[in-house]
C-alpha cells in the first residue's frame, strides 16, 4: 500500500497558510527566499491545497521550540482562525519537536517543504518503481522525526503491527517503519537489477541514449512529445512527469537514438528523494548526451540552472556531454530573447521554442553533430561482412573505397561506442588522417 505523509484527496480540502522564515544565513545562501516562497505556493497548488495566506518572518536564527518566534505563532493562530485554515506549510525543514509544538499551539496539521514535495510525488507515482521510491523516501524522512509526528502519523494509512512484549507504541512504530524500509529497499534492488539489464542490453545493441534534464516545468515533456510524436502527458504544472519516459528519436541522418524524459529538479529537493530515485536517475549517468532544458522566461533561470548543475554533480553526471537548451523563447518577448545574444552556430547552447518546427530541426541536427564524435578509418578484409556490418551499426559511414582485397571505411562514431562495441574493429583501425 502506498503511504503518504498527509492526504490532499480527502473530502475536506486542505486550506493552508504558508510560512517562510528568513534569516541572515538564508539571505546569504544562493536561493532567493521570496522566490522560494512563491515556489512553495506553486507546490501547494500542485498538491491540491487551497492557499489562504502567506506569512514571512525575519529573525536572526530559527527558534528551537517553535521555529518562528512565539509572537509569530500567536499571529499564525489568529490568521488561521480568520481564514479557516486547517494546515500550515513551512518553507523550511522542521524538526520533530517543532512539528509537535506547532501542532499543539495551532491545533492544525503542520507540513514542511520536504513533506509537501514527497506528497506530490506520492500523488504522481504510477509505476511500481515510482511508488516504491516515493514510499521509501517518505519513511526515511519520517523515521528520525517520529517522536514529533502526532496528527501526521495518524494519516499514514495502514495499521501499525502488533506490539511486542514491553514495547511502547513509539518503539513499535519505529520497528515497523525500519522493517518496511528494509522491505522496500529489497524490492527496489530488484528493480535496479532489471533496469541495469535493460541498459546493458541497449548498450550491447549499440543504442545511443540522450536524456532530458532540467528544472521542473521547464518544458522537457513538451520537447519529448514534439521531437518524437510521443503520446506523453504535458501539463503546465510542477512535476507533471515523475516516471521516466523513453521514445526513439530519428536524427537527420536517419539514425535513431533513445530520448528519455526524466523527473524535474527543484531547489531543496529532499535528499531522501534523490537517494530513493537514484535508480531512475541512473538513466542520466548512462546517457551519451544530456539536453539541459531551461525555461528562458523564468526570472530565476540562473538559480534554476545552478540547482540542476548541483544535482547533476551529486549524481556524478556533471561531466557528461551537454547541450544547453533555452526553451520557451516565445514567452521571453523580444527583449528577453535578445538578452541571450547571438549564439554562434558551433555553440553548445540554443534558444528555441518546442513548438517551432525550424527550431526542432536545428536541435535534431545539433544532437547529431554532438553525438558524431571522431572520424576513424578502418581497412577491413572484403570478405568480412560481419565486421563491415558492425562498422555500419556503431557509427555513420561517411565514405568507402576499395583498395585491393581491403574495404576502406571512414566512419563517424563516438569514443564510448567504439570502446564498448568496436572491439573486433580495433586491429583494423588505420592510423592515418
Amino acid at each position: 500500500m502506498r503511504q503518504t505523509t498527509y492526504e490532499t484527496n480527502t473530502l475536506v480540502q486542505d486550506r493552508a497558510v504558508l510560512v517562510s522564515l528568513i534569516t541572515p544565513e538564508i539571505r546569504r545562501g544562493s536561493a532567493d527566499p521570496e522566490h522560494s516562497l512563491q515556489e512553495l505556493v506553486n507546490l501547494a497548488e500542485t498538491a491540491g491545497v487551497d492557499v489562504a495566506a502567506t506569512v514571512t518572518q525575519h529573525r536572526d536564527a530559527p527558534d528551537s521550540k517553535w521555529f518562528v518566534g512565539k509572537g509569530k505563532v500567536e499571529e499564525l493562530k489568529a490568521i488561521g482562525d480568520e481564514r479557516g485554515a486547517n494546515t500550515f506549510i513551512f518553507d523550511q525543514e522542521l524538526s520533530g519537536a517543532q512539528v509537535r509544538n506547532l501542532e499543539e499551539a495551532l491545533d492544525a496539521k503542520i507540513i514542511d517543504r520536504t513533506q509537501l514535495i514527497l506528497d506530490i510525488f506520492a500523488q504522481r507515482a504510477k509505476t511500481r518503481e515510482g511508488i516504491i521510491q516515493v514510499e521509501l523516501a517518505q519513511l526515511s524522512y519520517l523515521l528520525p522525526r517520529l517522536s514529533g509526528q502526532g496528527r501526521n502519523l495518524s494519516r499514514l494509512g495502514g495499521g501499525i503491527g502488533t506490539r511486542g512484549p514491553g514495547e511502547t507504541k513509539l518503539e513499535t512504530d519505529r520497528r515497523h517503519i525500519r522493517e518496511r524500509i528494509a522491505d522496500l529497499k529489497r524490492q527496489l534492488s530488484d528493480v535496479v537489477r532489471h533496469r541495469k539489464l535493460h541498459r546493458e542490453r541497449r548498450r550491447k545493441n549499440g543504442v545511443v541514449q540522450v536524456a532530458l534534464v532540467g528544472y521542473t516545468n521547464a518544458g522537457k515533456s513538451t520537447l519529448l512529445r514534439e521531437l518524437t510524436s510521443a503520446d506523453v502527458l504535458v501539463e503546465n504544472r510542477l512535476f507533471a512527469t515523475l516516471d521516466p519516459t523513453s521514445r526513439m528519436l530519428t536524427l537527420p541522418s536517419g539514425k535513431e537514438v533513445l530520448l528519455t524524459d526524466t523527473v524535474g529538479f527543484i531547489q531543496n529537493l529532499p535528499h531522501d528523494l534523490v537517494a530513493a530515485f537514484r535508480a531512475t536517475l541512473e538513466e542520466v549517468n548512462e546517457a551519451d548526451l544530456l539536453l539541459h532544458v531551461i525555461d528562458c522566461s523564468s526570472p530565476m533561470r540562473e538559480e534554476q540552472m545552478r540547482v540542476v548543475g548541483s544535482i547533476l554533480s551529486e549524481l556524478g553526471a556533471a561531466d557528461k556531454p551537454q547541450l544547453t537548451i533555452f526553451n520557451k523563447k516565445d514567452l521571453c518577448g523580444g527583449a528577453g530573447a535578445a538578452s541571450f545574444g547571438l549564439l554562434p552556430s558551433d555553440s553548445d547552447t540554443m534558444l528555441i521554442s518546442a513548438y517551432d518546427a525550424e527550431d526542432l530541426a536545428r536541435l535534431r541536427q545539433k544532437i547529431q553533430d554532438k553525438l558524431a564524435g571522431d572520424t576513424r578509418t578502418f581497412a577491413l578484409p572484403a570478405e568480412r561482412g560481419d565486421l563491415i556490418a558492425l562498422a555500419y551499426r556503431i557509427g555513420e559511414v561517411v565514405d568507402r573505397e576499395t583498395a585491393g582485397d581491403k574495404l576502406l571505411l571512414k566512419v563517424e562514431l563516438n569514443k564510448q561506442d567504439f570502446e564498448v562495441l568496436g572491439g573486433p574493429l580495433h586491429e583494423y583501425l588505420e592510423q592515418r588522417p
